[in-house]
């Protein structure tokens, strides 16, 4: 082969190597402009998407009243949307079903679990998509926009049960077992509080010295004698115990007191001791007694009936004599008299009282109205008392003439 043919096929290479790499060169430069151009659109599409995102995320869903979970639950279905319901009301165009559907998808871009990995995204789409199949469902939505203001109508159709629910079940055993015991230890505590008030009541008249006027009885004047008896005796033993032994001390000088303060000091020695006697009594009559098992609630509960039919005997047999005309016997003056007074009266009452009491008829209102006054006029003291006496004397002379 010549150099001249040497030289042309070297240069024919030398062509062809530069053929090569300047198109190389284009097919590396129109790789590199798309995926520029493809990681710019990338881009553009996640800042569109974090736009929609924070928008979306802080947009208030509105209220509805679907407490059975019927439509959007306690959400406004169009709000989910992004969609004010009343403000397209008041321009006149409700949105298309187009229009739906364009906010539907970019919201379900937005939230689609597989690109959004917030907390409650999930949830977010779900919603997102329950609103779109109620707003492209033509009956669902005609009948959502109506039950909006008619919540009625959607009770009627949904049912009412949707207001309550039904509670755990309880045994009914344990529950009754409960109460019982609760209602035991209530009647319990109040049969000693009625005791005890009495009580408090009698130690107070007895420490106190107070007369029938002020309230006194015979029971608390005889407690308040034993009660002196017992202090006395005390005061007698202290005596002979402060003497001195063998004569060698002398007595210690006895400050001059003044007869309100010897009052007060012999009723702060006698209270110790009338209280004490006092709490020895179990039962102070007309159901004032200290509890005991009759007073239980199982107890009173079974007893019931047989007071109830003992009181219907006890009256239909009244009834029968009354129509008969037959005497009042001395059952029924007694418990006729106890009826009028009440039975605190009648258990309080000596003896000499109650058979007082028998005689006056006291079922009869106007001579209850009567004994009642002569009480009161006995409770005052005896210059009351006679002036009551002297005023009734004179009220029998003037009905005689």
């Amino acid at each position: 082969m010549s150099l001249a043919k040497m030289r042309r096929a070297a240069m024919l290479l030398l062509l062809c190597a530069l053929v090569v790499g300047l198109c190389h060169g284009e097919e590396t430069s129109a790789e590199a402009a798309a995926t520029e151009t493809q990681d710019l659109k990338e881009k553009e599409e996640a800042e569109e998407q974090a736009r929609l995102y924070e928008a979306t995320r802080t947009m208030d869903w509105g209220s509805y009243y679907d407490p059975k979970g019927e439509f959007c639950g306690s959400y406004d279905c169009y709000k989910i949307l992004g969609i004010d319901y009343y403000e397209t009301m008041e321009n006149g165009a409700m949105p298309s079903r187009s229009e739906i559907t364009k906010r539907y998808r970019k919201l379900s871009r937005a939230w689609h679990p597989d690109k959004n990995r917030m907390a409650g995204a999930k949830a977010r789409f779900v919603k997102i998509n329950k609103a779109y199949s109620i707003l492209t469902d033509d009956e669902k939505r005609k009948e959502y926009d109506y039950l909006r203001d008619h919540h009625d109508e959607y009770l009627k159709k949904y049912g009412s049960s949707v207001l309550w629910s039904y509670a755990p079940k309880s045994d009914t055993n344990f529950v009754v077992f409960l109460l019982f015991a609760v209602g035991t230890a209530f009647t319990w505590f109040v049969q000693g509080h009625k005791w005890q008030t009495v009580a408090d009541r009698l130690v107070k008249a007895a420490v106190e010295d107070w007369s029938v006027r002020e309230g006194g009885s015979s029971e608390s004047m005889e407690i308040r004698a034993k009660a002196l008896e017992i202090l006395a005796e005390q005061q007698t033993n202290e005596a002979a115990l402060n003497q001195t032994d063998g004569g060698k001390a002398a007595e210690k000088k006895k400050r001059k007191v003044s007869a309100k303060e010897r009052k007060l000091q012999e009723q702060e020695d006698l209270r110790p001791i009338v209280a004490e006697m006092v709490a020895e009594i179990n039962d102070f009559g007309a159901g004032f007694h200290k509890p005991t098992w009759r007073d239980l609630l199982v107890v009173k509960i079974a007893k019931m009936p047989f007071a109830i039919c003992s009181s219907l005997a006890w009256n239909t047999k009244y009834a029968m004599r009354r129509l008969a005309k037959k005497e009042l016997n001395e059952e029924e003056r007694q418990v006729l008299t106890t009826r009028a007074v009440g039975t605190i009266a009648w258990e309080a009452a000596a003896d000499e009282d109650r058979q007082e009491m028998l005689t006056r008829d006291l079922w009869v209102s106007a001579n209850l109205e009567d004994w009642r006054s002569y009480q009161e006029a006995k409770q005052a003291g005896s210059a009351e008392f006679k002036k009551y006496l002297k005023m009734r004397k004179k009220q029998g002379s003037v009905k005689s003439d």
